[in-house]
């Protein structure tokens, strides 16, 4: 296994730190979202290991035998839109962080407007 989760959250809060977003209040979420990752990656490994496994047979009570997805392979799939949202919310993607400081690298249109009436 390549990084500790330990490894994960350090690595997120230094990240943070770089583009300006980190506040020591979002230590919690950011736990939540370095377990989210570690997690992932744990997926990650396993589903390599069953040589990339989509689908499986399954009986079901009736008897009946169909192919269903794999249940790793679904939890994979969830663990990705939380991690997306939650990328999102601490501002660690491209989109996020615009939203978050447009106004030190574009300015404001009310300070744009005003500096022009003087």
């Amino acid at each position: 296994m390549a990084k500790t989760k330990r490894s994960v959250e350090n690595e997120i809060k230094r990240k943070m730190k770089e583009l300006g977003t980190y506040k020591k209040e979002y230590d919690q979420i950011v736990k939540i979202y370095a377990g989210m990752l570690f997690q992932y990656q744990v997926f990650e490994e396993k589903f390599e290991e069953s040589g990339y496994q989509i689908t499986e047979e399954y009986t079901n009570k009736a008897g009946a035998t169909n192919e269903r997805k794999v249940p790793l392979l679904t939890a994979m799939e969830s663990l990705r839109k939380d991690i997306a949202t939650y990328s999102d919310r601490l501002c660690l993607n491209p989109k996020s962080l615009e939203n978050v400081t447009p106004e030190k690298t574009k300015g404001s249109k009310l300070a744009s407007v005003l500096s022009n009436l003087q």
